[in-house]
């Protein structure tokens, strides 16, 4: 078809040397789309290089601590990413001896691994001709073809499936799902896509009929919730504080924070000061309450926005389980916490 030629020809064209297509290696491909699930490439492509200098083989993610791979994920978001990357090294490694499946519907039975990875490296790394439908091949498609059917409805996906699998050529299944997808990243993009110098502009439903900016469909919105977070960092007399770790089933699963107080008001301050009192004696009398800035930090993740503030305080004596600052670093924080700790922690270390 000559959607599918001239697609691959201008990928060919103006595809981006990335290291991830260099290689047919199941690994690397398979690390790069976790990687790359809800982050762009310029983010991506910093934090896959580091996993693969750190572990280059599956082997060698399977046996580093779930601490470790954290570590290196912090910035990334999405930790259940890293968490489910880590369980599936380590089944491959040790149940599969370090190769992993080859097909499509294998791939799929991987933790973490879904129709999308699943397809990228069926047909990446063995041919399968089997499509990859994501962000950008739904408004490639649905700007091209003119697809009004809205994509926040789950049956959707299969409409687009079909017309993905009509166009993939013959024996070209990898050169079609990665030039369908760069062409959405970079030429067919969500704002001011630039169709004056695009080579469908002659053929595109959305551009014909003036509509690029209402393609794809997408009726429903996931509702914010907002909360509001009380982090106390409480320095004993050795300067030492405590973390801990995040065990719910809630955001941040297995990384570290300070103690943490929960309210439902911002400026709640009675509730703070009781709270503190009921949870967070830590058995020591807390001292010298006060914020380290009097603004909140807004730290906005897909469903929530969290207003966040940290609070100094002291106590007499010292933590049978406290942490230096300099210890602090070989922990995963939330990248907000990290920051804070750059920013303020260690700078209060150096004066």
């Amino acid at each position: 078809m000559d959607f599918s030629n001239l697609l691959i020809k201008w990928y060919l064209k103006n595809k981006r040397d990335l290291p991830w297509r260099n290689t047919t290696d199941s690994y690397c491909i398979w690390l790069s789309e976790i990687i790359l699930q809800q982050t762009r490439v310029a983010q991506g492509l910093p934090y896959y290089l580091r996993f693969i200098e750190t572990f280059p083989t599956v082997f060698d993610l399977a046996r580093a601590s779930e601490n470790d791979v954290l570590v290196l994920w912090q910035g990334l978001g999405y930790y259940s990413r890293a968490r489910n990357m880590h369980k599936t090294a380590q089944y491959v490694a040790n149940e599969l001896n370090g190769v992993f499946p080859k097909t499509y519907s294998e791939l799929k039975k991987l933790k973490g691994v879904g129709d999308y990875t699943a397809a990228a490296i069926a047909s990446f790394c063995h041919e399968e001709e089997v499509p990859v439908v994501d962000g950008n091949v739904y408004r490639v498609l649905s700007r091209y073809f003119g697809v009004k059917e809205d994509i926040s409805n789950t049956a959707t996906k299969k409409v687009f499936v079909e017309i993905a699998k009509e166009l993939i050529p013959k024996g070209k299944s990898h050169l079609f799902n990665q030039a369908i997808m760069e062409f959405g990243a970079l030429q067919c993009v969500p704002k001011k896509a630039d169709c004056m110098n695009c080579v469908f502009n002659n053929s595109c439903f959305a551009y014909a009929n003036n509509c690029i900016e209402s393609l794809p469909i997408k009726t429903k919105k996931a509702k914010v919730k907002n909360r509001f977070f009380n982090y106390l960092v409480v320095f004993d007399e050795f300067e030492n504080v405590l973390v801990n770790k995040r065990t719910e089933k809630d955001i941040w699963k297995n990384l570290y924070e300070f103690p943490l107080i929960e309210i439902e008001l911002a400026d709640d301050y009675e509730k703070l000061v009781q709270s503190i009192q009921e949870k967070f004696s830590f058995g020591y009398k807390i001292s010298n309450l006060k914020p380290f800035h009097h603004h909140q930090i807004v730290h906005k993740l897909s469903h929530q926005n969290l207003h966040i503030k940290f609070w100094k305080a002291s106590i007499s004596g010292n933590f049978e389980n406290g942490l230096s600052i300099k210890n602090l670093s070989k922990l995963p924080f939330p990248v907000v916490i990290f920051n804070f700790i750059e920013k303020e922690l260690l700078k209060i270390k150096k004066k």
